[in-house]
């Protein structure tokens, strides 16, 4: 019998499945732990009293709490480059790059979009609500915030007929450029979670936790939030559990070609037991001088014909010659045996 019946393709699907489904539980432990850190963050009010609580606990810092508060900014802020007014304390720059690709196996145009350049300035900022604040620190290394969209336009690219005829040579049809500007506004509400601090200027500051916890500033309230990270770790746990049953199904699937491999493998063993102990009594007869010659195998001429292939019906081989045929057809008449059964000679 064969080794394990397990190809190449089997064997990648198996190994795809078993990688991914780890690759997603982790995410999904990451995720998970994140959102039970949330569920444990405490909620601090914004008030004059925040300073006096953090001068009263041990080490001036409390791990892991949620401030919400207005932007407002330390200093000159940021003005957009595009709406005359308009002023923040975060502005990301994007230039995309919009194309048509064609695809050859799909033979047909496919979108494909490049960032060209991106810039993204910050300036210091506060939270605030009525006199009291909190400073932000670091926030570009914090998750979010979801920042406005103050300016889009997309340029459309031109050409001629020399352009035409190059792209369909290349293969890339370019539609235009998308320019983009997005602003955290000042004066808009804002919800950082993170690692609560007092230094010596009696100013609570808040930053990225130092026990690798994530830090977030987002521009939805606290409870929208934490939905939204419950909702993505439940959908990294649907993904880790489907690729882990794909994997249990083609473990079941080889699991079962392998039964029907060896149900088939003993089926022939015991037929050539069989075959061999009904020629023992010929071989014998061969032995004591009996010309046999007109009886043997086709194929090996040494042993004797001992089986019948059907639906044909020739006695023409030994089964051990059977058994090393190619393709299971008959070598008189090239008809598909469908079964063989022993030949008994009286």
């Amino acid at each position: 019998m064969e080794d394990f019946p397990i190809g190449t393709m089997e064997m990648v699907c198996l190994g795809s499945s078993v990688a991914l489904s780890g690759l997603f539980y982790y995410i999904y432990r990451k995720k998970r732990k994140t959102v039970d850190k949330l569920k444990e963050a405490a909620i601090l009010p914004l008030d004059e009293k925040l300073a006096d609580l953090l001068n009263a606990t041990p080490g001036k810092c409390l791990q892991y709490v949620v401030i919400e508060g207005t932007v407002q900014p330390i200093g000159e802020p940021l003005r957009s480059q595009f709406q005359e007014g308009t002023v923040g304390v975060i502005q990301k720059l994007v230039l995309q790059e919009h194309k048509l690709v064609w695809n050859s196996f799909a033979r047909t145009w496919t979108d494909s979009e490049r960032v060209l350049h991106q810039r993204v300035n910050a300036v210091p900022f506060l939270l605030g609500v009525n006199k009291a604040f909190v400073r932000v620190l670091c926030p570009l290394e914090a998750t979010g915030p979801n920042m406005e969209i103050v300016h889009e336009k997309f340029h459309q690219a031109s050409y001629g007929f020399t352009d035409l005829i190059g792209q369909y040579l290349s293969g890339e049809k370019p539609k235009g450029q998308l320019e983009t500007e997005e602003m955290l506004k000042v004066g808009a509400s804002l919800t950082a979670v993170g690692e609560l601090i007092l230094d010596t200027d009696r100013l609570p500051k808040i930053r990225p936790p130092t026990d690798g916890s994530e830090y977030f500033l987002s521009t939805d309230d606290f409870e929208t939030l934490r939905l939204e990270q419950e909702g993505q770790a439940e959908v990294w746990r649907v993904l880790a559990c489907v690729c882990a049953l794909a994997g249990v199904a083609m473990l079941m699937w080889v699991g079962r070609s392998y039964y029907r491999q060896l149900k088939l493998w003993w089926e022939q063993e015991n037929m050539r037991r069989e075959f061999e102990l009904m020629g023992a009594g010929e071989r014998g007869e061969e032995e004591n001088g009996v010309d046999v010659l007109e009886n043997s195998c086709v194929i090996c001429l040494s042993k004797p014909r001992d089986c019948v292939l059907l639906d044909c019906g020739h006695v023409c081989c030994c089964f051990r010659c059977y058994q090393a045929l190619p393709q299971p057809i008959c070598p008189i008449c090239r008809q598909n045996i469908k079964r063989v059964i022993p030949l008994y000679q009286a």
